[in-house]
């Protein structure tokens, strides 16, 4: 039997610092990065892009299938990942409240999971992924070697999401973010295909008062202890 290159998912609401983490975690391990729910951010921004309706189940898992998207490493301590779609750089753009908004809204569609299903497992490569998302470990990698579910209060999380977007000079509302946040949570935890859960067999880490340190400090020996 030929064996799957070892996978850590992490799992977890919008703003409770799994993008970052993750980064950090394959960096330290060297394996590859699979920022999910990029994907179905940039579906929507695709979708936009060619006009396509967020509710048209059938186009978007067409889209899905053929997404032409990449991400590259920057060197940027702040900002390591930029996220490309179609050859154009749409970092800032799919880091958007409104893309954030656009992704809530395809990814209950079964038709856009199953769509992106092939492309989600061909980031797995040696000598291991590290895979960012919010049914990482309860849909897409089931097998995953660790599984890792991030979370924070609603109020936490709004204000890391506004202090990111006011350090890269987007204009946003902290009262708008924070409602966007908990809007997104319900939609995320009743959604019926594959709501945002953590698995039975993952380990729950609550980042509220934890500084991003020791978040990746505590991330970094649960991954150590689960792969040697």
């Amino acid at each position: 039997m030929v064996k799957m290159p070892p996978v850590i998912a992490i799992d977890g609401p919008s703003g409770s610092g799994k993008g970052v983490i993750t980064q950090r975690i394959a960096e330290a391990l060297g394996f590859h990065i699979l920022d999910s729910g990029a994907l179905y951010r940039l579906i929507g921004l695709a979708a936009r892009k060619h006009e396509v309706d967020l509710e048209d189940e059938a186009v978007l898992e067409e889209l899905a299938q053929g997404l032409d998207i990449s991400f590259k490493t920057t060197g940027d301590a702040e900002d390591p990942l930029s996220i490309w779609l179609e050859g154009e750089d749409v970092t800032r753009k799919v880091r958007s409240n409104e893309a954030g908004v656009d992704a809530s809204k395809v990814a209950p569609l079964a038709g856009v999971r199953e769509g992106l299903k092939l492309l989600q497992h061909s980031f797995r490569r040696d000598p291991g992924l590290v895979a960012d998302g919010r049914d990482m470990g309860t849909v897409v990698f089931t097998d995953a070697n660790v599984k890792i579910f991030l979370t924070a209060s609603a109020e936490a999380r709004a204000q890391r999401r506004y202090k990111q977007l006011i350090d890269k000079d987007i204009n946003v509302s902290l009262h708008a973010l924070f409602t966007s946040i908990e809007e997104r949570d319900e939609r995320d935890t009743t959604r019926a295909v594959a709501p945002l859960i953590p698995g039975s067999d993952a380990v729950i880490i609550d980042s509220t008062s934890l500084d991003i340190d020791e978040v990746f400090d505590r991330v970094l020996t649960i991954v150590k202890g689960k792969l040697d």
